[in-house]
């Protein structure tokens, strides 16, 4: 199941002088927070996208065992755009070995939710109106800013420390880019700063990534980015929009 079904990169090319920004989090950032409700059973609920009853838990949580997540620690419903079919995230108990983090995530349909005249696919696991692939595993690194860990997707080329040192400017807003007419602080109070995807480098080309706040299904942003001497400045972005 994808969460996409295509995607729009729009290049944001940045042209005038150069100057800092402090990018606050917007209280948007903690109403989304606040709407994750842990219960007695210690499993996170994030259903912004429609809630489950109690009985539909239980047949995800079934078919999610099935699946091979031994206990679920997480249930997400999450938004298709640009269509209107939905889905449910299950995500397995994390397991921590020094700065690698790993946990199986399984991804259910919903038929009431799904797209019209669609269905299981072949080797697909079906109970009642859900059904699931196979889970996949999903490993992260854990980076260390001040006195919060924050868990990115994927490093490469980059070492740890300098990950570190860039996130951490990027979440107090302490970067320099050339502001242009399709980047300004509107457009980068939409990143999710606290979410880093990704940090690459191929030859001195680095590259940064970041969710849009929107949360799942709601695109993300890569940057081309300089990091020299302690400063960091993002020469080039670009938004994909689903």
């Amino acid at each position: 199941m994808s969460n996409y079904t295509f995607f729009i990169l729009f290049p944001i090319s940045l042209y005038f002088p150069i100057q800092a920004v402090a990018i606050p989090l917007p209280s948007a950032e903690k109403a989304k927070e606040a709407s994750i409700v842990v219960q007695a059973d210690g499993i996170e609920r994030d259903y912004q996208a429609g809630k489950l009853t109690d009985a539909q838990e239980e047949t995800v949580i079934a078919l999610a065992k099935k699946q091979g997540l031994k206990k679920v620690a997480r249930i997400t419903t999450v938004n298709f755009y640009p269509s209107q079919a939905r889905g449910i995230r299950v995500d397995g108990t994390k397991a921590t070995i020094g700065r690698e983090v790993s946990y199986k995530v399984l991804s259910v349909n919903y038929k009431p939710w799904f797209h019209p005249g669609g269905g299981p696919r072949d080797g697909d696991v079906q109970m009642g109106d859900f059904w699931a692939g196979k889970a996949y595993e999903r490993k992260k690194t854990i980076l260390k800013v001040g006195k919060m860990d924050y868990l990115c997707g994927s490093i490469r080329g980059v070492e740890i420390k300098d990950c570190e040192a860039m996130l951490g400017l990027f979440l107090t807003g302490k970067f320099t880019y050339s502001p242009g007419p399709r980047i300004n602080e509107g457009l980068l109070r939409q990143v999710d700063w606290t979410k880093p995807s990704q940090f690459s480098k191929r030859g001195e080309a680095i590259s940064a990534g970041f969710p849009h706040k929107g949360g799942p299904g709601s695109g993300f942003f890569d940057m081309e980015v300089e990091f020299v001497g302690g400063k960091l400045k993002i020469n080039q972005m670009f938004q994909a929009i689903p």
